[in-house]
């Protein structure tokens, strides 16, 4: 279905960065906005599996200022401007175990990996946008930021919680400036990360492949469309927000997680 679609090469001459582009998500973002016919720049600590010579990679580490700053020096450099800034980064290492067992170290980590890295990129960025009017930056933030796992994940859902309040923030200032900001949020996505998590919960609960993901599910409180998104849907859904045809959406968060968040 996807790859009949005709991408008419709406962001030919478009020059896109993808962080954390080697893996799950970012990698189906930065291989729909390659399609699509931008100059596409993927980042990320280690070089993905399967280099595609089509993309420009930077080894950097997000979490610690040098690596953003390295990433920001060689971008500009290289291509002289950025059009296209898919904050797609983000995860959490942290223990299972709720409040009592996070260290500092593991919250700093977290906001540092999930919040900071983004507001970097942003700042480093967005004075060239500003100066051309022109420029789009997508915040990849997780419906966690409203329905939070505090056993497992409380420090990266409160760091997608900041990014999502901080988007609307940057939007609200830089808009009227040419530049879209905008949030997409994922529920759970089937990626190679997530099979092998569900292999963990099936080894160590003594429970098949297909009951692990019901367990994840029934913790999310139920997924209406009976599975997690692959990483493609999600990159389609950026691949129109950063094209042409979305150029009066700005500010808005756009939820893609198959009916999970039970609220309006």
């Amino acid at each position: 279905m996807q790859n009949d679609f005709n991408f008419n090469n709406e962001l030919s001459g478009r020059i896109a960065l993808v962080t954390g582009g080697t893996k799950g998500a970012g990698a189906a973002i930065a291989e729909r906005l390659e399609k699509a016919g931008a100059t596409v720049i993927v980042t990320a600590r280690n070089p993905p599996d399967k280099p595609n010579e089509k993309m420009y990679f930077i080894p950097a580490d997000l979490s610690k200022p040098e690596g953003t700053q390295k990433v920001l020096d060689e971008v500009l450099s290289k291509f002289n401007r950025l059009d296209i800034l898919i904050n797609s980064l983000g995860g959490s290492e942290t223990p299972g175990g709720g409040f009592a067992v996070l260290t500092d170290q593991d919250w700093e980590q977290t906001i540092q990996t999930n919040l900071l890295a983004p507001v970097r990129l942003d700042r480093g960025f967005l004075p060239q946008m500003i100066d051309r009017k022109e420029g789009v930056i997508i915040h990849i933030a997780s419906i966690q930021a409203r329905l939070p796992l505090y056993d497992s994940t409380l420090p990266y859902a409160a760091a997608k919680a900041g990014l999502l309040n901080y988007s609307k923030s940057l939007s609200n200032e830089v808009s009227p400036k040419g530049v879209r900001v905008l949030t997409v949020s994922p529920g759970w996505i089937k990626t190679t990360a997530a099979a092998r998590m569900m292999e963990r919960i099936s080894e160590s609960s003594n429970i098949t492949i297909e009951q692990a993901i019901q367990s994840v599910m029934d913790a999310l409180g139920g997924i209406p469309m009976g599975r997690p998104a692959n990483p493609e849907e999600v990159a389609e859904l950026v691949g129109f927000l950063v094209s042409p045809r979305a150029g009066y959406l700005s500010g808005t968060e756009f939820v893609i997680d198959g009916g999970t968040i039970p609220t309006i």
